[in-house]
């Protein structure tokens, strides 16, 4: 009778404690429901998001600056050839923007910016293969990146004809263009800003381009001069600018366009952009006032050429240090840069005797060298995180070297071949006489 009891109690007990469990587990239920979209939720928010504000940035700035290669670029240059060679130069920035355009497409973004080892990308985006209407870079979409680095990839080659401007066959620079931007320009892009480049995973600091972009374009100006000779009559022919009001608008737009090139490179609407456009303000404001001191010390008169050059000096030293530098640092390099720039474009350029036209090398090779050796001694970490120093320094030393050697031997090779299969050069008749009408069959009235 007492394990009867005892089985009857607890079997009681048991009973009375069913209806309690069952509203433990109807109260659980709801509080797991709950659980649930805040674990989505979290999933979420750690994933990309498109940044409607950072992509509104970037469509601006990709527009600014393909303005900066025609009519910006385009109408600098033309304004400085003689008259006879004006639309051919023109022609040159649009056929380039043309070409380019193509060739990024099809081959050289993905060589640029697709995985792949330390010195070139795959063939993931072979023909923009897997590029979609969702796909992200950061938080704005991958095609607005891809058509942001497309600008970049247009204007440099554009830059290189103003060192062979008067002389060089319109199809020899389409063939040239097109062969330098998958050659030269691909690999250094993705040299210094993929990911798994060599001097990216160094710690080289190149914010928007000064080895990408001007070094680059500034040594193989540097080559193709030299490859090409010098013009006919030059120097003891006057080869004075036909139309400075022309280049003076140019160098306006290029000014408009670079903050889209600097504040651009920040990839977003942030602070750091801001700070890059205020340092490129700065920078190429005491360019244009150093060169033009210079040049009134030296030549007893301040000119237009010299005053829109140094300015352009100053855009083109502050492209690798506008995201790393302080307003301070940028008057410094834009003060450097005006006086050492207008010295190689006039005094190193006659000393040494090359005929570099409209003085690509002494602007955007000199200037783009000394942009980026001087963002190793003056970053601020305040600014972009990391400290200018010796070791920066060496750094960014390796990665202008390394930048020289490629252009310059890639550079040299390609305008060899070029030459052997159709020639470079035009004919001493077309020269003498004018390119647009020789090369173009057009003349300005």
């Amino acid at each position: 009778m007492d394990l009867k009891r005892v089985l009857a109690s607890t079997l009681g007990v048991g009973l009375m404690m069913l209806p309690a469990l069952a509203l433990a587990q109807d109260a659980a239920a709801p509080a797991a429901d709950a659980a649930a979209p805040a674990a989505d939720a979290a999933a979420a928010a750690a994933a990309p998001a498109i940044n409607s504000g950072d992509t509104a940035w970037m469509l601006a700035s990709t527009a600014i600056v393909l303005m900066m290669t025609t009519p910006g670029l385009a109408l600098f240059y033309g304004g400085m050839v003689r008259k006879m060679n004006v639309l051919a130069t023109i022609m040159q920035s649009f056929a380039i923007q043309c070409l380019v355009t193509i060739v990024w497409f099809v081959i050289g973004y993905t060589l640029a910016f697709s995985p792949g080892n330390a010195f070139i990308g795959n063939m993931d985006r072979f023909f923009l293969a897997g590029l979609t209407v969702d796909g992200l870079s950061g938080t704005i979409p991958e095609s607005v990146f891809m058509m942001f680095q497309m600008t970049f990839a247009i204007i440099t080659p554009a830059l290189i004809c103003g060192a062979y401007a008067d002389r060089m066959k319109f199809s020899a620079m389409c063939l040239f263009s097109v062969l330098w931007s998958i050659l030269v320009y691909s690999p250094i892009a993705h040299i210094m800003w993929q990911a798994d480049g060599l001097m990216f995973k160094a710690g080289i600091l190149d914010f928007a381009g000064g080895t990408v972009v001007h070094i680059n374009a500034g040594i193989a100006g540097l080559v193709a001069c030299l490859v090409l000779g010098k013009r006919m009559g030059y120097p003891k022919n006057a080869m004075a600018p036909h139309n400075l009001v022309l280049a003076v608008i140019g160098a306006g737009l290029l000014w408009v366009g670079w903050f889209g090139f600097n504040a651009g490179s920040a990839l977003g609407a942030s602070g750091r952009a801001g700070m890059a456009m205020t340092t490129t303000q700065i920078a190429t404001g005491a360019a244009g006032v150093a060169w033009m001191f210079a040049e009134w010390l030296t030549k007893k008169k301040p000119s237009v050429l010299g005053i829109i050059s140094g300015a352009v000096a100053g855009l083109v030293a502050i492209t690798p240090a506008c995201g790393f530098v302080s307003p301070s640092g940028a008057l410094i390099i834009g003060l450097v840069a005006g006086v050492a720039c207008y010295f190689a474009a006039t005094a190193l350029k006659h000393a040494l005797g090359y005929d570099d036209s409209l003085d690509a090398f002494g602007v955007h090779g000199i200037g783009g060298i000394l942009g980026a050796l001087l963002t190793g001694v003056l970053a601020d970490e305040a600014i972009g995180g990391i400290a200018g120093g010796m070791s920066q320094l060496i750094i960014q030393a390796e990665g202008v070297l390394l930048t020289v050697v490629w252009t310059g031997v890639g550079s040299f090779v390609i305008l060899k071949v070029i030459d052997l299969i159709i020639g470079l050069r035009v004919s001493e008749d077309v020269e003498r006489d004018g390119l647009d009408l020789g090369l173009h069959g057009e003349t300005v009235q």
